[in-house]
């Protein structure tokens, strides 16, 4: 199926990612190597024009993410302008800048609904994975205080080979703190996260176990939280669709302008990235080179082209591909059908083995 503008849905979320500034340092952040620094941050009013466009391209919400979106002294004025034009609003943040005076004024902007991401549950463990002291206490606290103010709440559990064995504590410490939602989310291997894949990749024991854990917990949890599960796509047998497909439900505006299909597409040479101040965002969704490069299934090669499922997994991951198999257009080699998919293994077993320290995230200024 190749897709044409006219074929192209609105996009169902925007992605602002204010800022790369942030005062935790995780070895697995998803941001780029080179992060863009504050001088180069679009200022209050290109903020407003893109929360303007995006509802003008019909998506329903925004989500203000980072870095850390707290360090923006506009945001309660950016959120207000979400809440104005009819968006959604979601916070995406550490927490460990937030406070309930803070959180007070974001609810009166109109802010919805806050993501709160945990290192651990242990406050040593989560505290040295983020390289910020006190930050996990500062965390649970502003948890409480999001709940109290009656915005929605989710907490992103971000599992790796140091904090696994804990998933049943984490599911139990966002029930304990009223979440409505929780993201068991193992570290995806992007950005600093690829670069520290040996550091932190379980091995096939520690999943294994952990995904008999949380399957063991999924019926008495129905009603209670909704709980979004994420394996690392290594040991997987066929790829998700990631992003829900390139191109086909969110789109990623970066701290500087750039527009990107996902945030990570910037690794993927010979992609040309149109910004907010070329043209508007629903032009650049509907027939941006970048967006139509590997959106529908036209571009896809065999065995993608001719599976039974390429409308669902819709390829599987572009930049994935790219740091496994050396080519964003290969059968993304985590599929057991590629024929690459061996290399995964073997990869996954080398680095899932390893022992050796991560590098902490970079700092922009």
């Amino acid at each position: 199926m190749s897709c044409t503008a006219a074929d192209v849905d609105a996009p169902y979320a925007v992605l602002a990612e204010l800022t790369h500034r942030c005062p935790l340092r995780c070895p697995y952040c998803s941001n780029p190597l080179a992060l863009d620094p504050a001088s180069r941050e679009l200022d209050t009013d290109g903020w407003k024009r893109v929360i303007d466009q995006a509802a003008d391209a019909g998506a329903l919400q925004i989500h203000f993410s980072g870095g850390e979106p707290c360090v923006r002294r506009d945001l309660e004025a950016l959120v207000a302008h979400a809440t104005a034009v009819g968006l959604y609003s979601n916070l995406i943040t550490s927490a460990v800048l937030l406070d309930a005076e803070r959180l007070a004024r974001l609810k009166a902007a109109g802010l919805q609904h806050v993501q709160i991401s945990l290192q651990d549950v242990e406050p040593e463990g989560a505290d040295r994975i983020g390289g910020f002291k006190g930050g996990h206490a500062r965390k649970l606290e502003v948890a409480r205080a999001v709940v109290e103010a009656g915005l929605a709440l989710t907490i992103n559990a971000v599992l790796h080979r140091h904090n696994i064995e804990r998933v049943d504590d984490f599911i139990d410490l966002a029930l304990e703190l009223g979440a409505g939602r929780i993201e068991v989310a193992n570290v995806q291997y992007y950005g600093w996260g690829l670069t520290n894949r040996a550091a932190l990749l379980p091995t096939r024991e520690q999943l294994i176990a952990m995904d008999h854990a949380v399957r063991a917990r999924l019926p008495s949890l129905a009603g209670r939280i909704v709980v979004d599960y994420v394996v690392p796509d290594y040991y997987a047998r066929r790829p998700k669709a990631c992003m829900g497909g390139w191109g086909r439900r969110f789109m990623n505006v970066t701290p500087s302008g750039r527009v990107l299909p996902c945030h990570a597409a910037e690794t993927i040479p010979g992609l040309e990235f149109e910004t907010v101040f070329d043209r508007p965002l629903a032009a650049i969704w509907r027939d941006g080179a970048a967006f139509a490069r590997y959106r529908g299934t036209a571009w896809m090669p065999e065995p993608c082209q001719s599976c039974d499922r390429k409308e669902q997994d819709w390829g599987g991951c572009r930049c994935q591909a790219l740091a496994l198999a050396g080519d964003a257009a290969a059968t993304d080699p985590v599929c057991e059908l590629s024929d690459a998919h061996g290399t995964v293994a073997e990869l996954r077993d080398r680095d899932a083995a390893a022992e050796v320290p991560w590098r902490y995230r970079g700092a922009a200024g």
